[in-house]
């Protein structure tokens, strides 16, 4: 698996095995939204104090993007 760097997501796979994490942490992208299912992100900054405020937000409004966009949209017929 190849390295893929962005400002706020990295997947290396010498990091976690190639699970993404936020940049510059060994905490995966995925316990964002594991938390956010029944905790807040202020409760998630505060167990993770490693993500920062600014890379949570990131991460939350790329989601955002991904699941309205109307390619992904119209890829996907529900």
């Amino acid at each position: 698996m190849p390295t893929v760097k962005t400002k706020v997501i990295n997947i290396d796979p010498e990091i976690m095995s190639g699970t993404p994490v936020f940049n510059g942490t060994r905490v995966p992208v995925q316990s964002l939204f594991d938390w956010l299912e029944t905790e807040t992100l202020d409760e998630f900054l505060e167990n993770f104090p490693t993500v920062s405020r600014a890379q949570a937000i990131e991460v939350l409004q790329f989601a955002e993007r991904l699941v309205t966009s109307p390619r992904i949209l119209n890829e996907n017929p529900a």
